[in-house]
């Protein structure tokens, strides 16, 4: 088991889960709408659900993102039990607009959520005149009141559509994609580097399309925070986590990491530093219509900024001379 520090203080532990616990707060929302709506405060749930049909089409245009939201004091506490930062590697202009790949996916992407849905990592001021969105399902979006937490955050969906919007109105938009998605996931253990990209070429596609400039990320650490149980392809669990992935959209992973108290097994995550490094970007043409051959190579050019990032820094964040990315 990793070693890991003993956090400065309890309230650390029992804010890092507050993502979940308000998810958690808006999935209960969501009945209680229900039940009110059969009770003399009818008006209320009835109102949100017209404004909510009203509002139907603002996850595609934009999104609707709340900087108080993005500065809540819970994710200075999640920075802080890592810690999680972020290293600029090179200034963004304000003046084009990006699409970042993200990498590894890791279990739950703390990295990324922390450094581009809240500011604890100040964004703001280290990329300053940038506007972070990260991608994520877009089935989400369709949930009353998740859809609204999320946007305040600045999360946007995964959609082409939505996507297509924010690199295309204005300028200094960055949309982070995680790149592997959740099939992602399940390379997620300690001490590997795998990233599903080699046949993952959608997203050069859309910054043909849109003229966007290539960002290569890398967050170091993000796969060691938590022990992943992997199981065979052959056995019938690998095949129950295929059929929730075609289910639900993601992957039913098993995993652990420390319990409150020290040397216990639980579900927090070992206090490992999580850095994400963002790389220089690569400037794209704007092609309508790209060709194959087009999309080929610069998804080749972005394969070889994002080893030439991870080889620069690996030594640094801990991982061996010796080691590599591999690509499926």
């Amino acid at each position: 088991m990793p070693c890991f520090k003993q956090p400065k203080h309890f309230q650390s532990l029992v804010l890092l889960h507050w993502p979940l616990s308000y998810l958690g707060i808006f999935w209960i929302l969501q009945p209680l709408a229900v039940y009110l709506l059969f009770t003399s405060w009818w008006p209320l749930p009835a109102l949100y659900f017209a404004w909510f049909l009203l509002d139907w089409k603002t996850p595609e245009k934009g999104g609707r993102r709340s900087a108080w939201v993005r500065n809540w004091c819970a994710w200075t506490h999640i920075r802080d039990y890592f810690p999680i930062s972020i290293l600029k590697t090179k200034d963004i202009s304000p003046e084009h607009n990006y699409l970042m790949g993200v990498h590894p996916h890791g279990l739950l992407t703390f990295g990324a959520f922390c450094n581009f849905c809240t500011e604890a990592t100040g964004f703001s001021k280290i990329f300053p005149g940038i506007t972070p969105h990260l991608a994520t399902l877009s089935w989400f979006f369709k949930i009353p009141f998740i859809r609204d937490y999320l946007m305040a955050k600045g999360v946007c969906s995964v959609s082409q559509p939505a996507i297509d919007y924010l690199l295309s109105h204005g300028t200094g938009n960055l949309v982070g994609i995680v790149v592997g998605g959740v099939g992602e996931a399940l390379q997620s253990v300690p001490n590997t580097t795998t990233l599903i990209l080699q046949k993952r070429k959608g997203f050069v596609r859309m910054a043909l399309q849109n003229g966007a400039h290539l960002v290569p990320t890398y967050t170091f650490g993000e796969t060691e925070v938590y022990d992943q149980v992997l199981f065979h392809k052959d056995s019938c669990m690998y095949k129950f986590q295929s059929y929730f992935r075609r289910m639900f959209g993601f992957y039913f992973c098993i995993f652990y990491g420390r319990g409150f108290r020290q040397g216990s097994i639980g579900l927090l995550p070992y206090p490992l530093p999580i850095v994400t490094v963002v790389g220089e970007p690569l400037p794209l043409p704007k092609i309508e219509k790209p060709s194959q051959e087009m999309v080929d190579k610069y998804h080749a050019l972005y394969m070889k900024a994002l080893t030439k990032l991870f080889d620069q820094h690996k030594t640094q964040y801990g991982c061996p001379e010796t080691q590599k990315l591999l690509f499926l």
